[in-house]
Formats: structure tokens, C-alpha cells, sequence
């Protein structure tokens, strides 16, 4: 099949592929990718299910065309298990007013369209600041009022915020509306269905806002703060497989409307309806020192940069003032002061129908997170409030945020389905606990280690020896309330560019809930933070294991001499080998982290 035209079928075959006419071209770098599925698990750490798939023959003509056909089907072939982990799932999509001014609108509603059918769910918010300020600039009224992160919303700006936000909406809707071409389903019948892959949008009075009233002397008119999220009808509307569009004027318990911060309105919507991802459309990326993108950071690494940046940034110091005081551990909890008794959720509370906690019980006159004002529109700080926004979220409970490039063609598909993605993840759990192990860790090592050593599943280690592996800071080690629950050992040999991952194992109790894949993952990138380019591995009982991710079965010669002379042959293990893709996830790795956007 050609890879034109696969996007209208997936409405028609219950969702199976997603690209627009030749956007296999988007992706150049295809040709490398495996044309047999296998699940590598991404830098999300999602544990994404897998199966057997029956893949129908290509006819492959000759040339360009059988290249194209090849890359289109490889590629297809490996972001299954992506398609599979997204369906069903709900996210809240925040798209910059920058965006939304820009040529790249009209591409980005489409891939959401595209997405939607493959059983996606979304929320989408639109900024709109920048529509009001145009509006209020062609009618000759005075410069938008910031005081902190908030506009004050005069009579002037209420009336552009509404028109604005009317003029957006219709928009996009517009643009979601008419769904895929239909031209050339032709050829594979005639049905009635043809007629029904167009995307159903709605909106409504879904938020209920409060004024902002008089801060500090300042009357803020008619600017609202979040309230209540209409989570049931959300919900409904989700059900019912349409797109909810979700504006940032919200509606008081008198009638009003209500000028809301949009950030405010999507971290609100996002813990409120408990969406599985968070994704802001910006028009940039987040740098570090080198200029390079961040592609991931965990809620640790992203709470110490914004945290870094208090004193040099209003937006950085308001979320230190939001969360809290205090360092995290590496299992993202703040480490001192304790400022609430339950540390899974980090100040981040939304009670819906009242609406933002400070994390007490005590209600601050900085409520929500809403990002705005003078310092984000100069961007004086890069994306550092949009990063802060992503961070708070996860305290909050939402696992996944993302902040991608709006401006890169493509950018929210190669985000979500490929393993390292073209903006940032912020993640709140994937590596959490996970450290190097030390000398105290060894009763727990051992304590996991030896079921396996007595079933024969591990070669048995003689305590001096476990010990002097733990002193060389080979093991990792997955820690929760004070007990190792996973580990793994890591042997480099550098002179062939590769390593041996052995020992690894889960506690019974935590088995069947992703803990395995994850710390393999950990490892895998940490391997690739020290050079190496392979993996490999001996076993008897958990090959299956192995190569559902990724590691394919090799020769004794694939490993490295000094390690083949000293390998037990009367046990007759096997041989496993995977090849490392380089990483450029950004994960820190004993924690260092990047220092700046």
C-alpha cells in the first residue's frame, strides 16, 4: 500500500495508522528502524502492551518507491506500541496564543484530528493574550495592565477577551471539522462510514471562575480566578468522541464572565478531570547551556532548575512560594520543610467547586499557578514559566506534562511516538527511587537476589564478592519506604564499547506493575551516558523476557574475550544482545542535572 492516504483508513479499520499524504517524509531517518515490532521502553517509562501482529505482505516495486514503502512500513511497524499506549487516553492540550497567531495552527489541528482517531481523547485551551492586545492596540485603547502574572481586566479588555476568544474558537473548530480526505478510501469500497470521520468539537460553560478582586490595593476587574471544573460533562463529552474545546473565560456564581489566566485554566482542567498528559504548544524550545533541547527531566531535576532561577525570576520564585521551600529526594518529595502530611502530592491541590490550595488548608491570595505578565511576554527567562507550569502539574498528580516546539512540522506526533521525542518531558514517576547503590543497600541486594540464586535463575555470589560490586558502584538500585524493591548491575567494558547487565530483579510483591521495565531503562541509559553502545546479557530462564525489549540473540564471539573467559559453560546460558540508540533524553544520570534554559 502506498504510504499516501493511510490517516482516512484508521477512522474506517478502527485505528491503525496515522500519517497525512507523504508525511513518511517527515521522518528521514526511518531506514534504521526494525521492520518487526519489539517494545523499547521509551524515555516516558510507559509499559506499553504488546502482542503478536500479523503484518500483510508489500508488494515492493523497484527504486525510490521501494525504499519509501520500506521506511513507511518500519516505521509504522515500530510505533505500535505507541499507538496502542496512547488509545483511550486523555489530554489536556494547551496551545500558546503565539501559536495560535502562527501559520503552524493549521498542521498542528490536523495531526490532533489525526490523533483524535486513533482514540486519543482532548481538551484543548487557547491562549489569547495576544489576540486581546492586538484587538485593544486597533481600537486605540491603553497597553494591557500585568501586575505580577495577571492582566487587569478592564471593560475594554473584557470585551476583546470575548471576541478574541470567539474568533479563536471558531477557528478551530473549522479547522477540526471537516476531518480526513476522503478521495482515496475509494478503492477500498464503497461505505456509508465514508461520511462520518469528521470530528466533532463542542465547548461550553464548563468553568466556573471568582473574581480576583482587590489584591494588595490593586483592582484587578473583571480578571477571574479558576473555580470549578465541570468534570462530568467534560467527561461526557470525552465519551461521546468529541474534541472539548475549553476557554479561558470562565463564568461566576452571579452571572459574569470572567477573564482567566489560560495556564491557570489548563493545570485546573488537568488535575481536576486527572488527564494522563499535559502538553503546552509553545513557539520554542528549552535549551541548556550548550544550546542543546532538554528532551526529558524528571519532576527532581525540573523542581532544582526553576528553583535555581528564585531569585533571578518572578515566575520561579512564585512557584517556590507555590510548592514550597525545600529540596526532593530522588523520590520527588520535598525533603524539608514538611509543609503537608502527604508527600505523594505536592501542594498542588485543586479542590473542584472551591479551587486552589496553597497545600494547609489555608487559601493565598496567589491561588492557582497561572504564568503571565511582563517576564513571560519579554521571555527574558526562555520557557522557564511554561516549565514551571509542567512542574507543578506533576505535584499534582498528572504523571506526564509536555512542552513542544508548535513550530516544528510534525512536532506532536514525533513527541509521542518516537522514543526520545522533539521537545520536553517532564515526568513525575519514571525513575522514582532509583539511585546507585551504596555499602548499606547490600542485606537488601542480597535479600532479593538469593530466591533467584537457589532456583538457579542467577549465579550464586559469595557476599565478598556482591560486596565489592556494590563498593564499585555497579549496582542500581530502586528504593520505596526504605526497602530495595528492584536492582541490577551494570558491568562496562569500555575497550569494546559495551556492557553486561546482570543480577537484575524485582520483589515479588512489586512484580507485574512495570518496576522491571523500568529499571532496565534506567540502565540502558545510563549505559549510553558512559559510551557504550551494546548491551549484552547471559541467561537460562528469562530470554522471553529479554527479547520482548529489544535484545536479540547472539554467539559466544559477540561477547567480549576477557568476559568469555570466565563464563561458566556447564551452565549453558544463553547469549542476548541490544544495541543502544544514542541517548539524547536529557536524563540525569547520579544526579546531575541541566543548570539552565
Amino acid at each position: 500500500m502506498a504510504v499516501s492516504s493511510v490517516f482516512p483508513l484508521i477512522n474506517l479499520c478502527g485505528g491503525s495508522g496515522f500519517l497525512h499524504p507523504n508525511d513518511a517524509r517527515r521522518f528521514p531517518s526511518l531506514a534504521s528502524f526494525p521492520v518487526t515490532p519489539s517494545i523499547n521502553i521509551s524515555r516516558r517509562g510507559d509499559l506499553l502492551a504488546s502482542r503478536c501482529f500479523q503484518w500483510d505482505a508489500v508488494t515492493r516495486p523497484s527504486g525510490d518507491s521501494s525504499r519509501e514503502n520500506e521506511q513507511f512500513v518500519g516505521w509504522f511497524r515500530q510505533a505500535w506500541p505507541y499507538i496502542r499506549g496512547h488509545r483511550g487516553s486523555t489530554f489536556v492540550v494547551v496551545i500558546s496564543a503565539e501559536v495560535i497567531e502562527s501559520p503552524c495552527l493549521e498542521s498542528i489541528l490536523k495531526d490532533i484530528s489525526l490523533l483524535h482517531g486513533l482514540g486519543i481523547k482532548f481538551v484543548l485551551l487557547p491562549g489569547t493574550h495576544l489576540q486581546i492586545d492586538e484587538l485593544l492596540a486597533e481600537r486605540g485603547k491603553k497597553k494591557a495592565q500585568y501586575v505580577g502574572r495577571y492582566r487587569i481586566t478592564d471593560s475594554d479588555a473584557l470585551e476583546a477577551s470575548m471576541e478574541a476568544s470567539g474568533r479563536i474558537r471558531l477557528t478551530i473548530e473549522a479547522k477540526l471539522s471537516p476531518g480526513p480526505p476522503l478521495l482515496n478510501l475509494r478503492r477500498h469500497g464503497d461505505s456509508s462510514r465514508w461520511h462520518e470521520v469528521g470530528v466533532s468539537v463542542t465547548g461550553g460553560n464548563f468553568l466556573g471562575a471568582k473574581r480576583r478582586g482587590v489584591v494588595e490595593g490593586i483592582d484587578f476587574g473583571a480578571t477571574g480566578e479558576v473555580k470549578r471544573i465541570d468534570v462530568t460533562r467534560i467527561r461526557n463529552c470525552l465519551d461521546r468522541d468529541c474534541i472539548v474545546i475549553l476557554s479561558n473565560l470562565g463564568y461566576s456564581s452571579a452571572g459574569e464572565v470572567l477573564n482567566c489566566n489560560t495556564y491557570e485554566v489548563g493545570t485546573a482542567c488537568a488535575l481536576a478531570i486527572k488527564a494522563d498528559k499535559m502538553i503546552c504548544i509553545v513557539d520554542g524550545q528549552i535549551l541548556d547551556d550548550n544550546g542543546r533541547a532538554i528532551r526529558f527531566l524528571t519532576l527532581q531535576d525540573a523542581d532544582q532548575l526553576i528553583r535555581k532561577r528564585a531569585k533571578q525570576s518572578e515566575i520561579a520564585a512564585n512557584y517556590v512560594a507555590a510548592v514550597g521551600e525545600g529540596n526532593m529526594d530522588s523520590a520527588g518529595r520535598l525533603s524539608a520543610p514538611l509543609i503537608v502530611a502527604d508527600c505523594t502530592r505536592y501542594n498542588a491541590n485543586f479542590q473542584n467547586g472551591v479551587g486552589f490550595d496553597n497545600g494547609n488548608g489555608m487559601w493565598s491570595t496567589e491561588p492557582g499557578f497561572a504564568i503571565g505578565g511582563e517576564e513571560r511576554l519579554s521571555r527574558l527567562n526562555g520557557y522557564l514559566s511554561e516549565l514551571a507550569a509542567a512542574a507543578y502539574v506533576c505535584r499534582g498528580g498528572v504523571q506526564r506534562v509536555h512542552l513542544i516546539d508548535g513550530t516544528i512540522h510534525g512536532a506532536l506526533l514525533l513527541e509521542l511516538f518516537t522514543r526520545d521525542g522533539v521537545g520536553t518531558m517532564v515526568a513525575s514517576d519514571v525513575y522514582e527511587g532509583t539511585r546507585t547503590g551504596t555499602v548499606e543497600d547490600l542485606v537488601g541486594i542480597k535479600k532479593l537476589l538469593q530466591p533467584l540464586e537457589e532456583l538457579g535463575t542467577l549465579v550464586g555470589r559469595r557476599k565478598e564478592e556482591l560486596l565489592h560490586i556494590v563498593e564499585s558502584g555497579s549496582f542500581v538500585v530502586v528504593e520505596r519506604d526504605g526497602s530495595i524493591i528492584a536492582c541490577a548491575a551494570l558491568f562496562p567494558f569500555f575497550e569494546d564499547r559495551c556492557g553486561e547487565i546482570a543480577a537484575i530483579a524485582v520483589s515479588p510483591e512489586c512484580r507485574g506493575h512495570g518496576q522491571g521495565d523500568r529499571l532496565l531503562d534506567y540502565v540502558e541509559k545510563k549505559a549510553s551516558s558512559l559510551g557504550l553502545e551494546k548491551l549484552f546479557l547471559l541467561t537460562t530462564r528469562t530470554a522471553d523476557w529479554f527479547v520482548r525489549r529489544g535484545f536479540r540473540a547472539c554467539s559466544i564471539e559477540s561477547i567480549p574475550e576477557e568476559r568469555r573467559r570466565r563464563i561458566n559453560l556447564s551452565r549453558g546460558s544463553k547469549y542476548y544482545i541490544k544495541h543502544l540508540q544514542p541517548d539524547i533524553g536529557g536524563v540525569s544520570i547520579n544526579g546531575s542535572s541541566y543548570s539552565c534554559l
